[in-house]
């Protein structure tokens, strides 16, 4: 695979589907659905950000937004302005290419007093998902590049890496980790509890050495790693927390047939690989699916839709009719969904290759688009499409 800078999007969108191995798949009919409230995207960056994964806020009460970049870079928007400098680059020490890089970017609770953040990366070296620590300089656009290495996980393939990291209302830290790659998890490594990978991690940063374990976390104790949350997941790229709620929204990137959309609960089992969304996958039939946790949504990845981009309920207050939906999107077919009453709607058809969502401190939401370019979501009339349930 080459660095992202040459990647074929096509071959990316390939393995961010799981690899195509059954294309014959029997489908369901696709029926005609509602729409849901009509959006619009305004352009906030077009040019200058090179494939760009995702966009968050540091809490701090500046208004500034930070992109992450695939290379190794994080980089500033600040009143709708690009800044040119980098507010961190690691480039040196991120391998970058079809699903690795710098993947994940999480600002800490308290960052307005203690500068800290916390990046996910794979490692040029070997791979490896890096969990990493760094801290602000004393300017306030420039971060320090000292690294406190909080946990490094091997990855036995280059695709399914996770990368999402997110401090919860609980101030814990959660962290996004993929099956391992390949096709079809061959090492089963989502339902060995004895694995980081295939799961849902949560972790105390600011207690212990590196880390340490909070103490409601279901394996604390015993029965598996402790660092666990929640397990049996394939690939769950982006997750997030509901402002109002605090419950966790995950998007799990299924294998060959299905889209899915988890409520993540303390403990849980999704699934994975005996399931893929609410379908026997191994073995095809006949599956055994006593105390597995059922998905709340789930879509047909039919072309030319191949991959779940998970997104935000929404809670900010420019969009009223969008209030409490939550809003995701599809990398392949630059759709953005919501899920109202249960049912997968088609809100708009972007044309771009929606690699995340984004949110800003007010609630506002975002739109990343994978050739480089930041879109704000707001309200008005919109081209839809009707989607396959």
């Amino acid at each position: 695979m080459t660095i992202i800078g040459s990647l074929c999007l096509g071959w990316l969108a390939f393995w961010w589907a799981g690899g195509i191995e059954s294309l014959g798949a029997e489908r369901s009919p696709a029926p005609v659905v509602q729409q849901g409230p009509a959006i619009e995207l305004a352009p906030i960056v077009t040019t200058g950000l090179r494939n760009p994964l995702y966009l968050t806020y540091a809490g701090d009460g500046s208004g500034r937004l930070f992109v992450v970049e695939q290379p190794g870079r994080i980089r500033i928007i600040q009143d709708g302005t690009l800044l040119e400098a980098p507010f961190l680059d690691i480039s040196t020490r991120v391998r970058a290419g079809g699903e690795q890089g710098l993947l994940g970017l999480a600002f800490h609770p308290s960052y307005r007093k203690n500068g800290r953040y916390v990046v996910n990366y794979n490692r040029w070296s070997d791979g490896a998902t890096v969990l990493a620590e760094y801290q602000v300089s004393e300017s306030r656009n420039l971060s320090g590049t000292e690294e406190k290495l909080l946990l490094l996980v091997p990855q036995p393939f280059a695709n399914h890496n996770g990368g999402m990291v997110e401090f919860g209302p609980d101030g814990f830290l959660y962290i996004a980790r993929g099956d391992g790659g390949s096709s079809g998890d061959p090492g089963n490594r989502s339902q060995n509890r004895q694995e980081l990978l295939g799961k849902i991690l949560r972790i105390d940063v600011d207690r212990g050495d590196l880390y340490a374990i909070p103490p409601d976390n279901p394996f604390a104790s015993g029965g598996g790693r402790p660092e666990i949350f929640a397990y049996g997941l394939r690939n769950p790229w982006r997750f997030s927390f509901d402002r109002k709620t605090g419950e966790v929204w995950a998007a799990d990137v299924g294998q060959n047939d299905w889209e899915e959309i988890d409520h993540v609960r303390r403990g849980g089992n999704y699934g994975w690989r005996i399931m893929e969304g609410n379908h026997c996958f191994h073995p095809r039939t006949g599956c055994m699916t006593d105390g597995l946790v059922s998905p709340i949504a789930e879509y047909a990845n039919r072309p030319p839709r191949c991959s779940i981009t998970g997104g935000y309920v929404y809670r900010g207050t420019a969009i009223p009719d969008l209030q409490g939906i939550y809003v995701f999107g599809d990398y392949c077919s630059g759709e953005i969904f919501g899920l109202i009453d249960g049912s997968v709607r088609p809100l708009l058809s972007t044309g771009l290759k929606i690699s995340s969502f984004g949110q800003d401190q007010q609630g506002e939401l975002y739109v990343v688009g994978h050739e480089g370019t930041v879109h704000r979501i707001i309200g008005g009339a919109a081209v839809r499409k009707d989607i396959p349930r």
